[in-house]
């Protein structure tokens, strides 16, 4: 007979467990992510990922000044540029690894910052989202002890 206790350890680690799952899946393979960004005068942002070699990188930016810099592994495609009014960007990556770009607003406006990047997951995503299914298995075994020896004190 399954007791209480043991009844809710089960549900919970099978609520971690699904949890963990529906953010596990989607975060393999290429994602996308969309950028709509506005920075202040005088201020900068950094964008730093890791994408595959073909993976599309589509960045506007649309202001009274700017400088630019974009760093991609194997030196395929770098930018360290000052421009004025508008910028468009748009590159494939030609060799596997980390993507870094930096844009300081240096002029009297703020920056507009629109496009797409495309990326990989890190290894660290992963582990962020293996760490809840993780857990519902040791919970849902610690609870399953409860039916087949219930320890002093429960």
């Amino acid at each position: 007979m399954i007791t209480k206790k043991t009844a809710i350890g089960i549900g919970i680690g099978i609520f971690l467990i699904i949890w963990g799952s529906v953010f596990l899946i989607p975060s393999f393979g290429k994602q996308t992510l969309p950028i709509d960004e506005i920075v202040a005068k005088g201020g900068n942002t950094v964008y730093q990922f890791d994408a595959n070699e073909q993976f599309h990188q589509i960045l506007n930016v649309t202001g009274s000044s700017f400088h630019v810099k974009i760093k991609t592994p194997a030196d395929s495609f770098q930018l360290d540029n000052d421009f004025k009014n508008e910028a468009k960007l748009d590159w494939y990556g030609v060799q596997d690894g980390q993507h870094r770009i930096e844009i300081a607003n240096t002029g009297d406006s703020e920056l507009k910052i629109s496009g797409t990047l495309e990326f990989i997951s890190s290894p660290i995503e992963f582990a962020k989202h293996m760490l809840p299914i993780i857990s519902g298995i040791i919970i849902i075994g610690i609870s399953a002890v409860f039916t087949v020896r219930k320890p002093r004190g429960f």
